[in-house]
Protein backbone atom coordinates (compact mmCIF):
# COMPACT_ATOMS: atom_id res chain seq x y z
CA UNK A 1 0.00 0.00 0.00
CA UNK A 2 1.42 3.28 -0.99
CA UNK A 3 1.89 5.56 1.64
CA UNK A 4 -0.37 9.30 2.06
CA UNK A 5 1.47 12.68 1.74
CA UNK A 6 0.16 13.02 5.04
CA UNK A 7 2.02 10.11 6.34
CA UNK A 8 4.86 11.27 4.44
CA UNK A 9 5.00 14.11 6.36
CA UNK A 10 4.59 12.79 9.72
CA UNK A 11 7.22 10.49 8.99
CA UNK A 12 10.12 13.02 8.02
CA UNK A 13 8.74 15.22 10.40
CA UNK A 14 9.67 12.31 12.96
CA UNK A 15 12.67 11.71 11.38
CA UNK A 16 13.97 15.42 11.89
CA UNK A 17 13.08 15.25 15.49
CA UNK A 18 10.21 18.07 14.80
CA UNK A 19 7.00 18.31 16.69
CA UNK A 20 4.09 19.81 15.22
CA UNK A 21 4.21 22.67 16.83
CA UNK A 22 7.63 23.26 15.45
CA UNK A 23 6.93 22.45 12.38
CA UNK A 24 4.22 24.73 12.30
CA UNK A 25 6.19 27.68 13.72
CA UNK A 26 8.94 26.97 10.88
CA UNK A 27 5.97 27.43 8.19
CA UNK A 28 4.50 30.36 9.40
CA UNK A 29 0.95 28.08 9.87
CA UNK A 30 -0.90 26.69 13.05
CA UNK A 31 0.29 23.23 14.76
CA UNK A 32 -3.89 22.33 13.83
CA UNK A 33 -3.04 22.83 10.02
CA UNK A 34 -0.01 20.36 10.30
CA UNK A 35 -2.18 18.24 12.38
CA UNK A 36 -4.72 18.22 9.27
CA UNK A 37 -2.18 17.24 6.76
CA UNK A 38 -1.18 14.72 8.74
CA UNK A 39 -4.08 13.07 8.88
CA UNK A 40 -4.80 13.94 5.35
CA UNK A 41 -7.71 15.65 6.19
CA UNK A 42 -6.39 18.36 3.56
CA UNK A 43 -3.06 19.20 2.15
CA UNK A 44 -0.16 21.67 2.26
CA UNK A 45 -0.87 24.77 0.18
CA UNK A 46 1.25 23.62 -3.36
CA UNK A 47 3.13 27.40 -2.43
CA UNK A 48 4.17 26.29 0.59
CA UNK A 49 6.01 22.67 -0.76
CA UNK A 50 9.48 24.16 -1.53
CA UNK A 51 9.85 25.44 2.09
CA UNK A 52 8.04 22.49 3.65
CA UNK A 53 10.59 20.27 1.61
CA UNK A 54 13.56 21.86 2.68
CA UNK A 55 12.34 22.15 6.23
CA UNK A 56 11.70 18.07 6.01
CA UNK A 57 15.13 17.89 4.20
CA UNK A 58 13.56 15.75 0.83
CA UNK A 59 13.13 16.55 -2.42
CA UNK A 60 9.75 18.44 -3.46
CA UNK A 61 8.84 15.32 -5.77
CA UNK A 62 9.83 12.88 -2.63
CA UNK A 63 7.79 14.58 -0.41
CA UNK A 64 4.94 13.98 -3.22
CA UNK A 65 5.66 10.75 -4.56
CA UNK A 66 7.53 9.03 -1.63
CA UNK A 67 10.21 8.08 -4.11
CA UNK A 68 13.56 8.92 -3.20
CA UNK A 69 16.30 10.31 -5.62
CA UNK A 70 18.32 7.43 -5.90
CA UNK A 71 22.06 8.96 -5.95
CA UNK A 72 24.71 5.96 -6.96
CA UNK A 73 26.17 5.01 -3.84
CA UNK A 74 30.51 4.84 -4.38
CA UNK A 75 31.52 1.92 -5.36
CA UNK A 76 34.87 0.52 -6.42
CA UNK A 77 34.74 -1.49 -10.13
CA UNK A 78 36.75 -4.13 -10.48
CA UNK A 79 39.17 -3.15 -13.82
CA UNK A 80 36.67 -6.00 -16.08
CA UNK A 81 33.64 -3.68 -15.39
CA UNK A 82 35.54 -0.83 -15.53
CA UNK A 83 33.78 1.57 -18.23
CA UNK A 84 35.93 3.43 -20.34
CA UNK A 85 36.69 7.48 -19.32
CA UNK A 86 35.57 8.36 -22.61
CA UNK A 87 31.97 6.87 -22.06
CA UNK A 88 31.94 8.52 -18.35
CA UNK A 89 30.35 11.58 -16.86
CA UNK A 90 31.22 13.91 -13.81
CA UNK A 91 27.94 15.76 -12.24
CA UNK A 92 28.23 17.81 -10.22
CA UNK A 93 24.92 19.78 -8.43
CA UNK A 94 25.03 22.73 -6.39
CA UNK A 95 21.46 23.84 -4.69
CA UNK A 96 21.88 27.23 -2.69
CA UNK A 97 19.40 28.25 -0.03
CA UNK A 98 18.65 30.98 -2.00
CA UNK A 99 16.81 28.85 -4.24
CA UNK A 100 19.42 28.78 -7.10
CA UNK A 101 20.69 25.63 -8.75
CA UNK A 102 23.64 24.44 -10.51
CA UNK A 103 24.18 21.54 -12.61
CA UNK A 104 27.14 20.98 -13.80
CA UNK A 105 27.72 17.80 -16.53
CA UNK A 106 31.61 17.36 -17.47
CA UNK A 107 32.59 14.53 -19.71
CA UNK A 108 35.50 12.40 -17.79
CA UNK A 109 37.47 12.69 -21.43
CA UNK A 110 37.18 16.64 -21.12
CA UNK A 111 38.63 16.22 -17.84
CA UNK A 112 41.41 14.14 -18.56
CA UNK A 113 42.27 16.38 -21.37
CA UNK A 114 42.02 19.38 -19.22
CA UNK A 115 44.45 17.53 -16.86
CA UNK A 116 47.28 16.62 -19.37
CA UNK A 117 47.26 20.49 -20.74
CA UNK A 118 47.01 21.91 -17.22
CA UNK A 119 44.16 23.79 -17.66
CA UNK A 120 42.29 25.00 -14.24
CA UNK A 121 38.32 24.12 -14.31
CA UNK A 122 37.69 27.79 -13.62
CA UNK A 123 39.10 28.68 -16.71
CA UNK A 124 37.04 26.49 -18.91
CA UNK A 125 33.80 26.52 -17.53
CA UNK A 126 34.27 30.50 -16.03
CA UNK A 127 32.46 29.26 -12.77
CA UNK A 128 34.75 30.10 -9.73
CA UNK A 129 32.40 28.07 -7.59
CA UNK A 130 34.66 25.07 -9.33
CA UNK A 131 38.12 26.35 -7.97
CA UNK A 132 38.14 24.39 -5.22
CA UNK A 133 37.56 20.70 -6.73
CA UNK A 134 40.66 19.23 -7.01
CA UNK A 135 39.57 17.45 -10.67
CA UNK A 136 42.85 15.87 -10.82
CA UNK A 137 42.34 13.88 -7.51
CA UNK A 138 38.46 12.77 -8.82
CA UNK A 139 40.06 11.74 -11.72
CA UNK A 140 42.42 8.91 -10.13
CA UNK A 141 39.56 8.07 -8.35
CA UNK A 142 37.26 7.44 -11.15
CA UNK A 143 40.57 5.83 -12.73
CA UNK A 144 41.32 3.37 -10.64
CA UNK A 145 37.68 2.14 -10.56
CA UNK A 146 35.64 4.92 -8.03
CA UNK A 147 31.93 5.83 -9.19
CA UNK A 148 28.61 6.77 -7.38
CA UNK A 149 28.34 9.35 -5.07
CA UNK A 150 32.25 10.84 -4.24
CA UNK A 151 31.20 14.10 -3.09
CA UNK A 152 28.10 14.84 -0.59
CA UNK A 153 28.41 18.67 1.65
CA UNK A 154 25.55 20.33 3.27
CA UNK A 155 27.06 23.52 4.66
CA UNK A 156 25.26 25.21 7.80
CA UNK A 157 23.51 27.89 5.68
CA UNK A 158 21.76 24.77 3.70
CA UNK A 159 23.67 24.64 0.63
CA UNK A 160 24.34 21.64 -0.58
CA UNK A 161 27.09 20.10 -3.47
CA UNK A 162 27.07 16.89 -4.91
CA UNK A 163 29.96 15.23 -7.29
CA UNK A 164 29.24 12.16 -8.53
CA UNK A 165 30.49 10.21 -11.84
CA UNK A 166 28.36 7.73 -13.97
Amino acid sequence: MNMTLGKRIAQYRKEKGLTQEALAQAMNVSAQAVSKWENDLTCPDIASLPLLSKILGVTVDELLSGKSENLPTVAMQPLENRKAIEEMMLRIVVDTADGDKVRVNLPMALIKVAIELGVEMPQVSGNSALKNIDFKQIFDLVSHGAIGNLVEVESSNGDTVRIFVE
